[in-house]
């Protein structure tokens, strides 16, 4: 596993290192620790190239502290003279790197909204995993994570978990959200009305074809579950039903969830604009990390 970690001298930049610490293999992994020298630059306009080169090297030793002591591969250093964004794909592309790493500055409403110009960019411009982070593991026990199950996008999300370093401390979920149209408790409107044969046929329809897909949903989940690592097998898996994005949300709070491990299916502008994306909806909305799993078209 190649993680590339995006740092700027933030703390939340900071928290992303810490992360990527308790996701990796020591023994096996290799991290690069990608900084853009216009970041300081930038911020100290019209200062000596000795300050600037100080100020970078400090920002990179203070990176590489909050990593394994024991990584058997020293990380490396990659930086780039271009735009943040463009410096952080181009490098991950050419280090080849299995998984990129980014922080989000905060959770104002601005935040959610744009997600920051830099992580934005790599969200939407990246092929492979982007690990997003808000916050730094905790302290004094395991990470609490909850991934999510989607037809289209289960089977990348569980090579991706596969790749990562999970330690026994791990407290795995796994999720599915029945969101169908047509499945769902019964509306009163025709709760009111089966007194009527043919509308109590319809309720006993609509009741049945609920319960099918719930049951066909969790069937799938478990199967989901088994092919996780062993940190994910000993939950019970979370079956609800209503918006998907909001279930995910609401799951991961309760549970006190770390990290979110969800799939980004591709979808069309419009479609998008209509309907929303569920990855983006947890990603804006939620105060946990997440990590998106990109889904060929």
């Amino acid at each position: 596993m190649k993680v590339l970690i995006a740092v700027d001298g933030s703390p939340s930049s900071l928290d992303a290192v810490s992360l990527v610490g308790q996701l990796i293999n020591p023994a096996a992994d290799a991290v690069a620790i990608y900084f853009s020298p216009l970041e300081v630059e930038t911020k100290l306009a019209g200062r000596s190239k000795a300050l600037i080169a100080g100020a970078t090297a400090s920002i990179i030793d203070e990176a590489r502290k909050h990593l394994p002591e024991n990584l058997a591969t020293k990380p490396e250093l990659l930086t780039s003279s271009k735009p943040a964004a463009v410096g952080i794909l181009e490098s991950a592309g050419n280090w080849h790197a299995d998984l990129i790493v980014v922080g989000a500055r905060g959770v104002s409403a601005v935040e959610r909204l744009l997600l920051g110009s830099v992580s934005r960019a790599v969200l939407h411009g990246a092929h492979l995993p982007v690990l997003v982070v808000r916050s730094a593991p905790p302290a004094g026990r395991g990470l609490n994570v909850l991934a999510c199950h989607h037809e289209a996008s289960a089977a990348a999300v569980a090579a991706t978990i596969g790749k990562l370093h999970w330690p026994e401390s791990t407290q795995g979920h796994v999720i599915a959200v029945a969101e169908s149209l047509l499945a769902g408790p019964l509306p009163a409107w025709l709760e009111n009305r089966v007194r009527d044969p043919d509308t109590a046929a319809v309720a006993k329809a609509w009741e049945q074809e609920h319960a099918d897909e719930v049951g066909k949903l969790a069937a799938r989940l478990g199967v989901f579950q088994k092919t996780l690592p062993t940190a994910f097998h000993a939950s019970k898996p979370i079956v609800v039903e209503g918006n998907p994005g909001d279930r995910i949300i609401a799951a991961a709070k309760a549970d006190h969830d770390d990290l979110i491990v969800i799939g980004r299916t591709p979808t069309d502008a419009f479609t998008r604009w209509l309907l929303g994306s569920t990855s983006e909806a947890v990603l804006m909305h939620s105060h946990t990390n997440v990590l998106l799993v990109p889904v060929a078209k």
